[in-house]
């Protein structure tokens, strides 16, 4: 894996902003700096050329500061969920390889911020890294060297059966508490009619999906849909 530095994650103005609103959860806060960082997940090293190419790629946005650290260390950096593939990526590694960078699996992008303050550094960090992620859809990493586990794939999992027609009721309510699907009473009433009727027991995948799609469309609970 390949770790490439790239331009301030946002512009002075908003980074301002993003310090004041910190600043008053975070007292001890004095200042922040953002930029992002890119993750080259590549089948093979890379020769210089391609590295090259690569760099180039990676160069938008403001211009660094003159006089950057080249060794400066991120207290923290935030990262697309591990487990998820961000639209940046999908994007970017789709340009990388029509670029002729056939040996890029993966490129991925994390913003790694530095914090400064009254506190430990590290002290500092795990107070002010909640208020600078969602962590519905990012994940906190302390250094780049955990940025592996972007990259990592699980093996594919069967499918497993809810024994609906053995256990009745109980085996969607336990499916629903294991699963964490937060199906309503009536739902789980609905799934086990209607997988009744079909005659067979209901698989997991077929419970998330259920579960996902009402969950999308919430609104129908909200207002008693049929």
């Amino acid at each position: 894996m390949l770790v490439l530095r790239g331009a301030p994650a946002y512009s002075d103005a908003r980074l301002g902003r993003i310090l004041v609103r910190v600043r008053r959860a975070v007292p001890d806060l004095r200042a922040l700096g953002a930029e992002f960082v890119h993750f080259v997940d590549t089948a093979g090293e890379l020769d210089a050329g391609e590295i090259r190419v690569l760099e180039q790629l990676l160069r938008y946005g403001p211009a660094a500061p003159a006089g950057r650290p080249g060794g400066e260390r991120a207290h923290f950096i935030v990262v697309p969920r591990i487990g998820t593939i961000s639209p940046w990526s999908s994007k970017a590694t789709d340009i990388a390889r029509s670029c002729g960078l056939t040996r890029v699996h993966r490129l991925e992008r994390g913003v790694a911020y530095r914090v400064d303050g009254t506190a430990p550094g590290s002290a500092l960090a795990d107070a002010v890294a909640p208020l600078l992620h969602d962590r519905m859809t990012q994940s906190v990493l302390v250094g780049a060297d955990e940025a592996a586990q972007l990259f990592a794939e699980a093996e594919p999992r069967s499918f497993e059966r809810v024994p609906l027609l053995e256990q009745g009721r109980a085996a969607l309510v336990a499916a629903n508490l294991d699963l964490g699907l937060a199906l309503a009473n009536d739902e789980i009433d609905y799934l086990e009619q209607s997988f009744r009727a079909l005659g067979r027991d209901p698989s997991d995948v077929e419970l998330m999906m259920f579960a996902q799609a009402n969950s999308e469309h919430c609104r129908h609970k909200i207002f008693n849909a049929s």
